[in-house]
């Protein structure tokens, strides 16, 4: 058991840190491929790869697993969101500073949990609040151009703009969760790189080179296919939460891969956003390590019919939720009858 916690670890760790690889990098291909183009190469590279893997995985799955004609609303909307996100992302890098963008990236956290509030109605808890108003203030003093000036930097919007148009998407996606997740990929992936293609070649922008089309596209299928991948992985054992909760190191390592692979150079102002943002990070994952947990509890239910005893054994998971707006604790409760059999005959008198 040990051994499965600490593999799906590496598995989500590992998912972080090719996600990471996305910012630093793309920053060093946009000098060569137009924005909108290289949104558009990474996500075909994602499709492709994942696709590729999902010759080798359909024929396991089951006909309901598949996406189905009452998707097709959130699944339009995945696609349509993703399509904007990256681009607005690869603009955002192309103009600001890409460690900035790397920490920027964790405003994602704070788009998905108020869209999820407003719209979905789903409770916060204090530490998510809490978590929320760190990164907002860390993304605030990011996204100011420095030097005395009051002016927010065009890069830090559309990274801004990039996290809540992913916060609307993970809300989408959430919704089709169950379904296969090779499938959401592979449409994700190519649905998307279409789409940004069609955007680019209406915008205008010249076609790269093909060496850096794919090496666009290797980059695409490393930081968004495998790290898709690994992350499906690391859930299987870890749960949603926890997973999520190692996950949110990714802008952290992309933070670091920028001043190694960009040359770029920290500022005072980077580093009290970056304290910010470490300590909104901490209560996220506090939120979600320590206070979603399960209690297994046991009972023995004893009835008689016709003359027999039947001993239940009633195993259920009481899954607390500590939730800053509620008082007491929310409890959902899966009920797993394991039937052992204990049978006394009783002479009837």
């Amino acid at each position: 058991m040990v051994n499965k916690t600490v593999k799906a670890t590496l598995f989500a760790l590992l998912a972080a840190s090719f996600y990471a690889l996305n910012i630093p990098f793309s920053k060093q291909l946009l000098q060569e491929v137009p924005s909108t183009l290289m949104a558009s190469f990474l996500y075909f590279g994602a499709g492709a790869g994942v696709g590729l893997m999902y010759l080798f995985h359909w024929r396991k799955e089951k006909k309901e697993d598949r996406l189905a004609r009452e998707d097709l609303p959130y699944s339009i909307g995945m696609v349509v969101l993703d399509i904007l996100a990256p681009i607005f992302l690869m603009l955002g890098i192309r103009i600001g500073s890409s460690a900035n963008a790397s920490l920027l990236g964790n405003f994602e956290i704070v788009a998905t949990a108020l869209i999820a509030l407003l719209i979905f109605k789903e409770k916060i808890s204090g530490k998510l609040w809490t978590a929320i108003i760190l990164i907002t203030i860390s993304s605030a003093i990011l996204s100011f151009e420095g030097s005395g000036s009051f002016q927010f930097s065009s890069g830090s919007v559309f990274i801004l703009l990039a996290a809540v148009c992913w916060g609307l998407e993970n809300n989408c996606t959430r919704k089709i969760s169950e379904k296969s997740t090779y499938q959401i990929v592979t449409i994700k992936g190519l649905c998307c790189g279409m789409g940004s293609l069609v955007i680019a070649k209406l915008v205008g922008e010249p076609f790269p080179k093909a060496e850096y089309v794919l090496l666009a596209m290797a980059l695409g299928f490393v930081a968004y296919g495998l790290s898709i991948f690994m992350y499906i992985r690391a859930q299987r054992d870890l749960g949603a939460a926890k997973t999520s909760a190692y996950y949110s190191v990714a802008p952290f390592i992309g933070a670091f891969l920028a001043f190694i692979v960009n040359g770029e150079q920290l500022t005072i102002v980077y580093l009290f956003g970056l304290l910010f943002m470490i300590a909104g990070t901490v209560f996220v994952v506090a939120d979600t390590l320590i206070y979603n947990h399960k209690h297994v509890h046991t009972h023995l239910i004893t009835h008689a019919h016709d003359g027999t005893t039947h001993t239940h054994t009633v195993t259920h998971a009481h899954s607390h939720n500590h939730l800053g707006q509620t008082q007491g604790h929310n409890h959902h409760h899966s009920r797993e009858l394991l039937l052992q059999e204990i049978h006394s005959v009783h002479t009837a008198q």
